[in-house]
């Protein structure tokens, strides 16, 4: 390859080369930077909605004692636990 061959193609083509190298490097860094920043909000909303979710977990342990049902049983529905003559017992088929 004569210098002159080289100085007029394949010098602008590295020179080329370099720039799109360089912007692609430029583009890449965007992209993690944004993708890190989703991957941030992310770990933030896990981290709410788990918080949540143990919250919630308390309070169906809390509505689901037996004290609370019964104590919402008597006052909001009125009902009162039957007298021993109210109560009837029914054998199923196998006679237990």
């Amino acid at each position: 390859m004569s210098r002159r061959t080289l100085t007029m193609f394949v010098l602008p083509a590295l020179w080329c080369l370099a720039l799109a190298s360089a912007a692609a490097t430029v583009y890449c860094k965007h992209q993690s930077r944004a993708t890190f920043v989703e991957l941030e909000r992310l770990a933030a909303e896990r981290d709410q909605l788990e918080i949540e979710w143990g919250r919630l977990q308390l309070e169906q342990s809390a509505w689901s004692t037996h004290g609370f049902v019964e104590r919402t049983a008597s006052s909001r529905l009125k009902m009162k636990i039957p007298s021993s003559a109210g109560v009837v017992l029914v054998q199923g088929q196998g006679g237990r």
